[in-house]
């Protein structure tokens, strides 16, 4: 699909803090044809992240994590999450190695093999940010427990969880994180060939 006309008419910076939120006036091209009037939106900016779900080939199971999150119970929803491994990508950094840096951080493990699944846009309506997904071989044996960078106040816990449970999850709705479940259901679709592609059969 042909990519349609957008007029940024103006931009301003309306919060800056640990996240930023600029105010745009713009117009864009209508499905049939012509411009809209101006109009205002407001614009979330916190970055752009990598997000990756721990697979053990071996033990067909994920390593998910645990964690507090405000917009979890803002919105009345459980507060603490069940998700993938995630964090931002920093300057200088590609999304793979958010992903290896995040997993190590996060759970203890270490990925030895990585699979990219694909970029995703978790709330285009009002948040630039893109999230790289990717599914990443790592060892279940002995992972668990409580992790987290003391100095930016995490509090994760760590567990494993066999595939097909996980994907039980998924259908009881215990997993709300949007990418959790993508990357659940991507590994759902793709996992026999990756298992496949990780022992060299394929």
């Amino acid at each position: 699909m042909a990519e349609r006309k957008v007029e940024i008419i103006g931009r301003e910076a309306a919060y800056k803090g640990y996240l930023r939120i600029d105010r745009y006036r713009l117009r864009h091209e209508r499905f049939a044809g012509g411009m809209t009037e101006p109009m205002s939106r407001e614009l979330m900016e916190r970055g752009h992240a990598a997000a990756v779900l721990p697979y053990d080939p071996e033990a067909d199971a994920v390593v998910l994590i645990e964690q507090f999150r405000i917009g979890a119970h803002a919105a009345g929803r459980p507060a603490w999450v069940v998700e993938t491994v995630a964090g931002v990508i920093d300057d200088g950094e590609t999304p793979e190695d958010v992903a290896r840096r995040e997993t190590t951080e996060e759970t203890g493990c270490t990925l030895t093999r990585i699979e990219p699944v694909f970029p995703v846009l978790p709330s285009p309506g009002g948040c630039s940010e893109t999230v790289h997904i990717f599914v990443g071989q790592v060892d279940s044996r002995g992972v668990g427990g409580l992790h987290g960078l003391a100095d930016e106040s995490e509090d994760i816990r760590v567990f494993v969880l066999p595939f097909d449970e996980a994907l039980e999850w998924v259908d009881r709705g215990r997993v709300e994180n949007g990418v959790s479940v993508i990357a659940l259901l991507w590994l759902a679709r793709h996992r026999e060939a990756l298992r496949r592609r990780w022992r060299g059969e394929a």
